[in-house]
């Protein structure tokens, strides 16, 4: 199959940081990454985008999400707990991109299979890096149109 007719991955962001969430955008921006980016303040939200609930469109396949571990309502574990047991959705690619190096969040991250773990340090440069790397990773690897 052509790449050319491959859908560009979409990225969506799952953290409840505005400062963090401004950071990646401009990061996105300064890129010129042409992917679509959707934000969610947390699990909850972040589910109904990919399932198309609670008025939400959903984002449609192929897309990668960047989540954060704390955060209110439902936290980035109990995100990943409910994507990997949803069919639909278990099957996502998820980088955890969090404050936290505590090592058991990055075992319990792990153990529900996300794709990395980046803690953030210095907010942009950090956020740049990863958009920099994300947007290689999603135009090198094929990914399904369904997850």
């Amino acid at each position: 199959m052509a790449r050319d007719n491959l859908k560009e991955v979409s990225f969506l962001i799952v953290d409840d940081d505005a400062v963090s969430v401004r950071s990646m955008l401009r990061a996105v921006k300064k890129l010129k990454l042409a992917n679509d980016v959707h934000v969610a303040v947390d699990g909850i939200e972040a589910l109904a985008l990919l399932r198309g609930v609670d008025g939400k469109t959903a984002i449609e396949p192929p897309f990668i999400i960047i989540l954060d571990l704390n955060m209110p309502r439902m936290n980035g574990l109990e995100f990943l707990d409910e994507l990997r047991r949803d069919p639909a959705l278990s099957s996502a690619i998820v980088f955890v991109l969090t404050t936290s190096d505590a090592t058991p969040d990055v075992t319990a991250a792990y153990a529900k299979n996300i794709a990395g773990y980046v803690v953030k340090e210095e907010a942009y440069e950090t956020f740049r890096k990863v958009l920099d790397m994300l947007d290689c990773y999603a135009k090198l690897v094929v990914l399904p149109e369904t997850v």
